[in-house]
């Protein structure tokens, strides 16, 4: 028996709508990879881009369990002396939460040019309203559901 190889013309992205309000930002996070590397799907191919479009709504609504609000800390570095900058997850999810989502995604895809196109698929929003109203009949609570 022949491994299944998917071709570009196979191939055809869905879109989801994930409701975060409530949800907790891990398990909402691997939900969200999961779907834009197309691992739910049976033609799942790992150096193809299979995955769907995902837009999470409410992101401003997720929740961290334990101490990671006061303890979790993003880095980044402008790259000269002295610019080394944080910031807490606490901080970021009362002033940017849709960053503080697309950090977490971002962790669990693929670290390579593949990944990167997966991630361009996810559009985060901090409340209700998404600019994306073809697929308001897409909308799903847990994701994982096609449309």
């Amino acid at each position: 028996m022949k491994t299944y190889s998917a071709k570009p013309a196979d191939i055809e992205h869905n879109w989801h709508v994930i409701d975060a309000s409530g949800q907790v930002l891990g398990r909402l996070a691997s939900q969200v990879a999961k779907l834009l590397m197309g691992k739910h799907k049976p033609i799942f191919t790992p150096n193809q881009d299979t995955g769907d479009y995902v837009v999470v709504i409410n992101a401003a609504q997720v929740k961290v369990t334990g101490n990671k609000a006061k303890n979790k800390v993003y880095y980044r570095h402008s790259g000269y002396p002295g610019g080394l900058k944080q910031i807490s997850l606490g901080k970021l999810l009362e002033t940017r939460p849709t960053r503080a989502v697309e950090l977490a995604v971002k962790g669990m895809l693929p670290h390579n040019r593949l990944g990167r196109a997966m991630f361009k698929k996810l559009k985060v929003y901090p409340g209700p309203d998404h600019p994306h109203q073809a697929q308001v009949r897409a909308r799903t609570k847990q994701g994982g559901g096609a449309p």
